[in-house]
Order: structure tokens, then C-alpha cells, then sequence
């Protein structure tokens, strides 16, 4: 049986955007991120560093329907004594009232890195932090669901985060904001698999939380129950 060729040709052309489709699926939920090396640098709290200047930004996908879809983004680099990072968030309103390290950073406008190192143990570090410069670093063992954060003890010295942040404005009015830091790797001992080497892998994943209506969040990896699903981390490798 023949069939008339527009239909033919109907079919490949859905095939074709069908296939395109997919294929932005795909890209856009990679669990692998390459992680290039660098050596050390100024954190400036706006990402200016010549560093920076290479490297791609990670696209954070909005995970919910509550607020503004603002641009969420970040890059991430490594050198021979930490881990670098470096966020933007477009936003036009900070809800940023804690003025304090240590504080509960994430009942308002903050961004989060996590990085679980090894596999082996289910302890990982979170580090947080406000559009005005507040951190909140903490190492959190996670037994089958059960978990609490412990604070850092002699955070001093080369054991300390370097961080910065930088508010955007255009005549006035907030229209974004970007947060550098860097993570010695002295602070995440006794954690294992560190420092990592060329091929190294390391799972973790990037988060920011906004609070302009209702909470809003973005995420690299989608961990559906919370942030602190850690068994849905993405994969770092170390080039």
C-alpha cells in the first residue's frame, strides 16, 4: 500500500522536531559537570577575576511555579587548595534580613553549594550564602534521612572560606546580585577522596532559594523532596 508523499513528509518533519525536542531534554539534565583547574585568585564578590573568564555558566533550572523566573546561573573551578565558585541571580528585590554568620541563611534569599566527596559515606559539605556577604559552612552527616548540621571547629587561618558578594542596581532599584567564595580543602577534613585529581569524581549539587513572593527555588539536579536528598547529586569530574 502507498502511501500520498505529504504524508511522508509529514512525518519525517515531526520526527525531526521530535528528535531536537529530546535532544534539548537531554542536554539540559546532564548529571556530569567537567570542573576545570586554575591556579588560586582573588575572590571580588562580581566574578571579575581573569579566571572566571573561560569558563561556561551552569544554567540552574527554576524547580517550582511560586515567583519571578529570574536567570540563576554559576560557574565552578578547582585549584591545587580548594574549591571556587561563583553564582549569578537576577532578582529585583532582596529578602535578606540576617546580618550574622552561623545564622538559618536559608529561610531567605541565599545560594548553596553541596559537595559529597565520597560515596562511601553519606557525609557531605553545605555551605551558604546571603546577598549581603553571610555564610553559613557546615559539615552534615545524613544516616537513611536523618541529618543535622555541625558547625566547623578552629575556623581560623587557612581552614577559613574567602567570600564576597556584589548587589547590581540600575537608578537604584536592585536588578541583580552575584556571590563569590572558595573552600579550602583544609575544612572539609577528615572528609575522604580530597584533594581531587585529574579524573577524580565528587558528587554534589548547586541550589538557590528566593523569597521575593513565595519560596522560589532553582536547582542544578532536581531532588524532589529536599535539598538534602543527596542520592540525586550530580557528578563532578575533575579535569
Amino acid at each position: 500500500m502507498r502511501f500520498p508523499a505529504w504524508i511522508f513528509f509529514a512525518c519525517f518533519f515531526q520526527f525531526l522536531s521530535l528528535s531536537a525536542v529530546t535532544a534539548r531534554s537531554q542536554a539540559a539534565d546532564t548529571t556530569v559537570l567537567f570542573v576545570n583547574k586554575t591556579n588560586d585568585f582573588e575572590i571580588t564578590g562580581d566574578g571579575t577575576a581573569v579566571n572566571w573568564s573561560n569558563e561556561k555558566w551552569l544554567s540552574l533550572p527554576k524547580r517550582n511555579e511560586n515567583g519571578p523566573d529570574y536567570i540563576t546561573r554559576m560557574k565552578i573551578l578547582y585549584s591545587d587548595s580548594g574549591i571556587y565558585c561563583l553564582y549569578y541571580c537576577q532578582d529585583d528585590k532582596l529578602t535578606s534580613t540576617l546580618r550574622e554568620d552561623f545564622s538559618d541563611l536559608f529561610n531567605e534569599d541565599v545560594v548553596e553549594a553541596f559537595f559529597w566527596t565520597d560515596e562511601t559515606v553519606p557525609i557531605y559539605f553545605e555551605y551558604e550564602l546571603s546577598p549581603f556577604n553571610y555564610e553559613l559552612p557546615i559539615l552534615v552527616p545524613n544516616i537513611k534521612g536523618n541529618f543535622l548540621g555541625w558547625r566547623p571547629w578552629h575556623y581560623e587561618g587557612n581552614r577559613k572560606t574567602r567570600h564576597a558578594t556584589h548587589v547590581f542596581r540600575n537608578n537604584g532599584s536592585v536588578t541583580a546580585w552575584t556571590a563569590e567564595f572558595f573552600i579550602p580543602y583544609r575544612l572539609l577534613k577528615p572528609m575522604t577522596n580530597i584533594p581531587p585529581s585529574k579524573d577524580s569524581h565528587w558528587r554534589a549539587n548547586f541550589y538557590r532559594i528566593d523569597y521575593d513572593k513565595k519560596v522560589s527555588d532553582w536547582s542544578w539536579q532536581h531532588t524532589r523532596t529536599n535539598f538534602h536528598n543527596y542520592e540525586r547529586f550530580g557528578t563532578l569530574v575533575f579535569k
